[in-house]
């Protein structure tokens, strides 16, 4: 076991290097700071005596944080260094793989998670949307893992391979933002506060998913009526019926989403398009409503003015 000099001594070492790297090799610096780190990290922990004994050896960290400063003119603070040694604990714990393509400020918001399948899930998200680490703050911030349904949950844990349906990333609740700061809307409010900001809607929703219409108008027999928002879901090739209910969800909602999606089925719907989803946002949830929709086409969630 080295003695606690080596130790600085091998921190110093990396760190040189890697600042050596860092003006010398443009293209592998992410490569060479997610390697340092780590290897800093895992010194650390060791210095300290283990996992265990490494919570309550913030002295020593400091220690070296002063002298790094003083004998190399490094500027590694002691919450930098803290951050290293929790970079390894944290790949240790979850076998992350290392995501060059993250940067290491992405890899501090994921610090805060504990679950291997939010961990994932945020990942995923973050390579195929190109996410900037302050938009994968909020969303980690609002939950979206946690908002997904257990059977998405299930999927996201097994094969990448697994076929996904266009209600498995809708989440539960959805959150609104609430420029009226009122608990209690209308549906027409309710509608007005997603029409001032349908991307963020659309992207609660899940994927794929693009604004057609508000207050869609339909003639059924000598009536007209009109569907709060139709949607048009790129990924999946059918139109979405859109419902805002302020209560409760209720049988009748069922009913009055169905009449709205075979309406589209028989007129809007082309040959090469899938049969049209309903998708019912209600204040409150109705598991037993849902239990005895023998329809899977519709689906439903909650919404939480924030």
């Amino acid at each position: 076991m080295f003695v606690l000099t080596n130790y600085y001594n091998e921190i110093k070492k990396e760190l040189l290097n890697y600042e050596i790297t860092k003006k010398v090799k443009e293209y592998s610096i992410n490569k060479s700071e997610f390697e340092t780190k780590y290897n800093v990290g895992k010194m650390l922990i060791e210095a300290q005596g283990g996992e265990e004994r490494a919570k309550y050896g913030n002295g020593l960290i400091k220690e070296y944080s002063i002298k790094l400063l003083k004998e190399t003119g490094l500027k590694y603070s002691e919450t930098s260094l803290k951050y290293m040694r929790q970079f390894y604990l944290f790949k240790k714990s979850h076998a992350v793989h290392d995501q060059f393509n993250l940067s290491w400020n992405h890899y501090k918001k994921l610090f805060t998670l504990k679950d291997n399948g939010q961990i994932k899930y945020y990942i995923d998200i973050c390579e195929k949307y190109h996410l900037s680490y302050r938009q994968l703050g909020e969303k980690i911030k609002s939950k979206e893992y946690e908002r997904l349904s257990e059977e998405t949950k299930n999927k996201l844990s097994l094969d990448s391979t697994q076929e996904y349906q266009i209600a498995d990333f809708i989440k539960n609740p959805i959150i609104m933002k609430n420029t009226k700061k009122d608990e209690n809307v209308s549906e027409k409010v309710l509608q007005k506060l997603i029409l001032e900001d349908i991307p963020s809607f659309l992207k609660e929703l899940g994927e794929g998913f693009t604004f057609i219409e508000n207050e869609y108008k339909i003639k059924l027999g000598n009536r007209y009526n009109y569907i709060d928002l139709l949607l048009f879901n790129i990924k999946y090739n059918s139109y979405v019926v859109i419902e805002l209910k302020t209560t409760e969800l209720k049988k009748e909602h069922i009913g009055q989403v169905q009449v709205y999606m075979n309406y589209i089925d028989e007129n809007i719907k082309t040959i090469y398009q899938d049969k049209t989803i309903g998708i019912i946002i209600a204040k409150e949830d109705n598991k037993y409503v849902m239990k005895y929709c023998s329809d899977k086409r519709i689906f439903n969630t909650r919404y939480v003015l924030n």
